[in-house]
């Protein structure tokens, strides 16, 4: 759902994209080779996804549990909270699509707008993203997206970031964290927004502190439900590193702080997040066509306008809730 075509050819549409910072919407790259712990992390992950599956198959219709197992998927397809999800998932991954970032802080907003706690809404994203972050970043390490360096930098520090993000999230009462996670929100639909009109600077000498950035990138995707990819990957972008590369680091390491956190949110959060998860999941399905559509109907500029303004009211109306 996540995974992009990446075009770097010399169209408007990659132009445009390059210009505001965004990443690429298709692509065709020739496979340069893989080193060996992309080789691994690849392997990894192909079979933590496999074992994933299975877990939450035999977790849900093991022998002697198939009556269970089918009234817990009856009983998922008629709650409201399941429907609301796919709907928040569906707008979320057409938003990621055309916009190659923001999946996260667009569900996150809307699951805060219709009651849900951050705790329950950052758990429900970050669950859903696990199997989307994977195929992502297995094609991106395929693809000869993912330099070495970068993501070995960025992944513990992320990891890091992600637990301590959750700890704060799941510790500290919702009532009392949801105005700042709102706020924070609002903060990030004016980012979104401001990237319409700034002009992409992109210094020459490389990035110096990788890691800071990815331990406070992993803490505020965990704690805010999402912000990994606006902001790890545009300071990398806008400080000198490669677009291609830069993506594909960023978006495989996403994928093992997506694990490490929604492994961390099952722990605590339990089984109360799985209608929204499979909502969000579901939704997303749907969405790839949607997502083209824009991409070739209305151009990015107006895409960042749109969602940075929606991303901002709703996150100013959480807050007035949280303060009414």
């Amino acid at each position: 759902m996540k995974i992009r075509s990446v075009e770097l050819s010399d169209s408007e549409l990659s132009q445009e994209h390059a210009a505001l910072g965004l990443p690429p919407v298709e692509e065709v790259i020739v496979h340069p080779g893989e080193h060996p712990i992309l080789r691994a992390a690849v392997w990894f992950t192909g079979i933590a996804l496999l074992l994933i599956t299975i877990f939450l198959l035999a977790r849900l219709f093991y022998p002697g549990n198939t009556a269970g197992g089918w009234q817990a998927v009856e009983a998922t397809l008629l709650g409201k909270a399941f429907w609301i999800a796919v709907a928040v998932g569906f707008f979320a991954q057409v938003i990621d699509g055309a916009l190659g970032m923001a999946y996260g802080i667009t569900a996150t907003t809307f699951l805060l707008s219709t009651g849900a706690s951050p705790a329950l809404a950052s758990a429900s994203v970050h669950m859903a993203e696990i199997f989307t972050t994977g195929f992502s970043g297995i094609a991106h390490a395929k693809l000869g997206n993912v330099n070495k360096a970068l993501f070995g930098r960025l992944l513990i520090p992320g990891i890091v970031g992600t637990l301590i993000g959750v700890a704060v999230v799941t510790q500290v009462d919702g009532k009392v964290l949801k105005p700042y996670i709102s706020a924070y929100l609002l903060l990030m639909g004016i980012y979104i927004l401001s990237k319409a009109w700034r002009k992409l600077q992109v210094r020459k000498e490389p990035p110096k502190h990788v890691a800071k950035l990815a331990l406070f990138g992993g803490f505020v995707d965990a704690a805010g439900g999402g912000g990994w990819g606006p902001v790890v990957t545009t300071t990398l972008i806008s400080s000198g590193h490669d677009p291609r590369t830069t993506i594909g680091s960023v978006n495989f390491a996403e994928f093992f702080l997506t694990l490490t956190g929604a492994a961390a949110f099952a722990a605590v959060v339990g089984s109360t997040a799985w209608p929204l998860v499979m909502g969000l999941v579901f939704g997303g399905l749907f969405a790839a066509p949607f997502a083209a559509v824009l991409c070739s109907k209305v151009s990015a500029r107006t895409l960042l306008i749109l969602v940075g303004v929606i991303i901002a009211i709703i996150s100013t109306y959480n807050l007035y809730r949280a303060f009414a």
